[in-house]
């Protein structure tokens, strides 16, 4: 069996964020890997990100379940899904977000965490460790999505408008 110990040079991150999308009525999942831990700015690159694909597939509004996460229910990501629905409103284009936070301590009630759980069981190794690469890998074809660019954590100081 491999060792399950890290060299002290390995740069490999040690813990993996991935940004999930669960769209029921396209029977589809998207996903977003990012370099980095899921801070506030990448929150809302994600969203903005998945409005644009979600307006080229002709929808006017996604209704954002999400659990109580920090970089969830900043005062950054609320004031950007407030003035983004202040410019959807005036402009008539684009998709709406109406934004749904869960009571804490109740995942059952995201229905995209089930398929995390699974997926994460599905992917896992016991007897060795995996790259994170392998790992991201792993992840998109057991959705059967396609490995897209990772979300990049933002220079200090740069502040996100819509």
């Amino acid at each position: 069996m491999e060792s399950m110990t890290l060299p002290k040079e390995d740069t490999d991150p040690k813990a993996l964020a991935c940004y999930g999308l669960y769209l029921p009525d396209l029977d589809d999942l998207w996903l977003r890997f990012v370099n980095g831990r899921p801070v506030s700015a990448v929150t809302i690159d994600f969203l903005d990100w998945a409005l644009k694909c979600l307006e080229a597939k002709n929808k006017t509004d996604l209704l954002l379940v999400w659990d109580n996460a920090t970089w969830h229910k900043s005062k950054l990501v609320s004031t950007w899904i407030k003035d983004h629905n202040l410019i959807i409103k005036k402009s008539g284009k684009g998709v709406r977000v109406i934004s749904c936070l869960l009571p804490v301590k109740s995942p059952w009630l995201n229905p995209i965490e089930p398929k995390w759980l699974h997926a994460k069981r599905s992917v896992s190794e016991p007897a060795r460790l995996l790259a994170a690469e392998e790992i991201n890998q792993r992840v998109c074809d057991y959705f059967g999505c396609d490995w897209l660019e990772p979300l990049v954590q933002p220079k200090p100081n740069s502040k996100k408008v819509p």
